[in-house]
């Protein structure tokens, strides 16, 4: 272990680990606390809500972000990593409070507790898979590939760095808004999984299917029926485990709730709202 910290240490990835440390703390911490509240649990304190205005988690996650990445930049020149890693920690704190509420910034809509709301879920184990990579040493493919950029001078090879390096972050972009976040986000590694998943259907829930599907039904119901088939066996794992669990397992139960289950769960996204209608508003 000591060997490690100080293979880490060696490298610059300590505050990488401290920031990790703080960002799965930062989490488990954000969902037990969400979860007492709704259950309302007596001694546990209730929502922030100043002048009886609820302010969401993922404000105080902005705020613990941008005063530690400030920081960061503070002290990166005649900074220590111990420095480095105890704003790290915090910096990794807020980034799960804002990843916690990620579905609310994606679907601009009140999803916490919905079958969406799955997206948040799905954003803190991608980042935190991001970051044990990066502890590893590997790296998103171009995006931090900055020793090439300056070692050659040749503008034409810097063009090529550049390019690159956007044509990465735009495919992730474009998987990233057809819902397919861990395509998108491990993409940036393996760069095949990004021209596969910008090539790829849309989930239909996304907002890549909203604008685009939504006035091609044929290529919705492509989506929704392709979301199934990918489902359909983890929800008969489900359902079948929680059977043995209550002693009970049956086949054709399980089949028959399995298809309840999708068809309750997977759903077409709603079509973007004209120039007319009213703004949603959004609130937990």
């Amino acid at each position: 272990m000591d060997r490690w910290m100080h293979h880490l240490a060696e490298h610059g990835r300590l505050p990488l680990l401290f920031f990790l440390v703080g960002f799965i703390v930062g989490f488990v911490f954000i969902r037990v606390s969400v979860r007492l509240i709704r259950a309302q649990v007596r001694w546990w304190p209730g929502n922030v809500t100043p002048g009886g205005h609820h302010v969401h988690h993922v404000v105080f996650g902005v705020v613990c972000m941008l005063a530690s990445g400030i920081a960061l930049i503070a002290v990166y020149v005649d900074g220590t990593q111990t420095t480095g890693a105890v704003l790290a920690t915090f910096f990794g704190i807020g980034a799960a409070l804002v990843l916690d509420e990620f579905a609310l910034i994606f679907y601009l809509a009140d999803v916490y507790w919905a079958e969406q709301g799955r997206a948040s879920v799905d954003a803190v184990f991608v980042a935190i898979a991001v970051t044990v990579m990066l502890l590893f040493g590997l790296r998103p493919l171009e995006l931090f590939d900055v020793s090439g950029f300056r070692e050659d001078p040749n503008p034409a090879v810097r063009g090529l760095i550049v390019a690159l390096a956007v044509v990465n972050l735009l495919l992730a972009g474009m998987v990233l808004l057809k819902g397919k976040i861990w395509t998108g986000l491990v993409g940036l590694f393996v760069f095949p999984l990004l021209i596969v998943g910008a090539i790829r259907l849309s989930r239909p829930s996304a907002p890549w299917a909203r604008w685009r599907y939504t006035r091609k039904p044929k290529r919705m119901e492509r989506a929704l029926r392709r979301e199934k088939n990918i489902r359909r066996p983890l929800i008969r794992a489900k359902i079948w485990t929680q059977d043995m669990i209550a002693g009970t397992p049956n086949v054709e139960h399980v089949l028959e709730a399995t298809e309840v289950e999708l068809d309750r769960t997977v759903v077409a996204a709603p079509p973007p709202p004209t120039s007319g209608d009213d703004r949603r508003r959004v609130s937990i």
